[in-house]
């Protein structure tokens, strides 16, 4: 079994790990680094447990034009970027990249886009990747080589989720995820669902007409007369609200094979003050020798 490749959802990680780690975490300037530290350290963990042939950390904007034009709420509710964050978002592919662990930077589409296309490519190239992020709209991406390592808050390491996780979770396969998505909602990017629709009755509803346009195509049909409404009278919104759940393909190159850099990480981490961190790469790099 080839090794997998790592793709990151480099925004979801520093964003977790700013919170989880605190400010006074600082390097010989007093700037905060908790964000790239934090971050670091799950990436390490996922390294040793998985043996990628590759890491590589996908950035984008918070939200893609594209999806802000077909609906203005969409992400409208998040908070900005706090101010000792920016700096880390900013120094984050140098850092990584002292690791060895390559960035992949998008200006248009978020970094959820990328890291599906990354899978993509590597599938059709006869690889396997694991996606690590915080994020469900990426449960889309699973498939027999296309897993997901979800990081939760209180868990420690990602969550592998395959096919089978995503079917006992939601109750559909992973390809449906978009159409449960604009059914359900999704509060954290704003996007409302239908009327008076739940996990639960998404998921029924799915299995039984197939997909999205199926049962609103259906909707007549459908009892109780509510459920029949919700689907007449928001046909359109939630066919928008599928297309802003899908993702889109970036057109990316296959990383080339990369082994961690234990030595240039330890001088990385120690330019910013990360000296605990520094010493146990040094001794990883010691132990590899």
């Amino acid at each position: 079994m080839p090794a997998p490749l790592l793709i990151v959802d480099a925004p979801s990680l520093l964003y977790r790990a700013f919170f989880a780690l605190p400010k006074s975490i600082t390097d010989a300037e007093g700037k905060a680094v908790n964000a790239l530290l934090g971050t670091t350290n799950l990436l390490l963990r996922e390294v040793e447990e998985h043996k990628p042939r590759a890491v590589v950390l996908c950035f984008g904007p918070d939200a893609a034009r594209y999806r802000v034009e077909l609906y203005e709420p969409y992400h409208a509710d998040r908070p900005p970027v706090p101010g000792d964050l920016g700096p880390q978002f900013a120094d984050a592919p140098q850092f990584f990249g002292a690791f060895a662990w390559s960035s992949v930077i998008d200006e248009e589409l978020e970094a959820d886009d990328v890291m599906g296309s990354l899978a993509k490519v590597e599938e059709k190239a006869g690889g396997r990747a694991l996606l690590m992020t915080g994020d469900r709209d990426l449960f889309q991406c699973v498939t027999a080589k296309v897993h997901v390592l979800y990081v939760r808050t209180g868990v420690r390491g990602g969550e592998l989720v395959d096919a089978a996780e995503v079917k006992r979770r939601y109750g559909i396969p992973p390809e449906l995820v978009p159409d449960f998505i604009a059914l359900r909602g999704d509060p954290s990017d704003g996007i409302p669902g239908a009327k008076g629709v739940g996990e639960k009755t998404a998921a029924e509803l799915l299995r039984r007409r197939g997909s999205l346009e199926s049962a609103i195509e259906n909707a007549v049909r459908e009892r109780p007369p509510r459920l029949s409404g919700a689907l007449l009278e928001g046909a359109d919104d939630l066919r928008m609200f599928k297309d802003l759940a899908t993702l889109r393909t970036v057109k990316v190159r296959r990383p080339t094979d990369k082994a961690t850099d234990y030595a240039g990480g330890a001088k990385a981490a120690r330019r910013r003050g990360m000296n605990r961190l520094a010493e146990r790469l040094v001794k990883a790099t010691d132990g590899r020798r």
